[in-house]
């Protein structure tokens, strides 16, 4: 298990784990960060991220993407 920010760019990963306060996993699991999903990373620029979940854009900071293992 390792965060999003460790993932390669157009690889398909599986959520294994949101972490973070309540309110955090809430607000991740509305943009369709939940577990068992699936995550594709399109692109990283300074860390933020750009990924394609629930065949949606979602553009999340470093700091999210820590939350979110994979």
């Amino acid at each position: 298990m390792m965060p999003l920010t460790m993932a390669n760019a157009g690889e398909e990963n599986t959520i294994k784990k949101v972490g973070g306060k309540e309110e955090t996993r809430r607000f991740l699991e509305n943009l369709g960060f939940v577990v068992g999903g699936a995550v594709t990373v399109v692109s990283e620029i300074g860390g933020n991220m750009i990924v394609n979940v629930k065949d949606s854009r979602v553009a999340i900071g470093k700091d999210m993407a820590n939350k979110i293992m994979i």
